[in-house]
C-alpha cells in the first residue's frame, strides 16, 4: 500500500512539473510577442510620403523621424539647420511643403496616411522623435522609444544620449 501512495505522489509531482514547465514556456512566448510588438514597422510603399512633389523613397539604413508642427515658430528652420549623424525625416502635422536641406528631408502626405502614421506609432505629442532602421527594401522598424521634445533646440543633445 505504501508503494501505491508513493506512486500517486510521483504522478502528482510529475503533473505539477509539466504544468509549471508549460506555464513558463507560455509566459516566455507571451513576453517575446509583447516585446516584439512594442516597436512598429513602417513600409514606405504602403504609407506614401512626398518630398515637395516627388514620392519619398528611402535610401539610408537608419533615420531619425521627427514628427512636428510647422505652426510652431521656426520649426522648419531649426530642423533644416540641424546636422546629426543620421539623416532626419521631418514629418509635418500640417503637411506644409518645405525645401530639403543637407541632412533633413521634409515629408508630407494626405490626411489618411498621416492618421495611419500617428495611430501606428501612437504619437500623442508634438514634436516627437524616434529612430527607424531598415529591415528590408522599403520596410523600416522602429528602433527606439518615441520621445517628446520640449523644443527642437534640444534635438542634438537627445540624439547623442540615445
Amino acid at each position: 500500500m505504501a508503494k501505491k501512495g508513493a506512486k500517486s505522489l510521483f504522478s502528482l509531482s510529475t503533473l505539477l512539473a509539466s504544468f509549471f514547465g508549460s506555464a513558463m514556456v507560455a509566459a516566455a512566448f507571451a513576453y517575446y510577442n509583447y516585446k516584439f510588438s512594442e516597436y512598429k514597422f513602417i513600409d514606405f510603399n504602403e504609407l506614401v510620403f512626398y518630398e515637395q512633389k516627388a514620392i519619398f523613397k528611402p535610401n539610408a539604413e537608419k533615420y531619425i523621424v521627427v514628427f512636428y508642427s510647422s505652426r510652431a515658430t521656426n520649426t522648419a528652420q531649426l530642423l533644416a539647420n540641424t546636422d546629426l549623424n543620421f539623416p532626419i525625416l521631418a514629418i509635418d502635422y500640417y503637411n506644409e511643403s518645405f525645401k530639403n536641406s543637407k541632412s533633413t528631408t521634409f515629408l508630407r502626405s494626405g490626411t489618411k496616411n498621416s492618421l495611419l502614421f500617428i495611430q501606428r506609432f501612437n504619437i500623442y505629442e508634438s514634436p516627437s522623435i524616434f529612430f527607424i532602421k531598415r529591415s528590408k527594401d522599403t520596410l523600416y522598424k522602429q528602433d527606439s522609444m518615441i520621445r517628446k521634445l520640449d523644443n527642437l533646440k534640444e534635438l542634438s543633445s537627445l540624439v547623442d544620449s540615445l
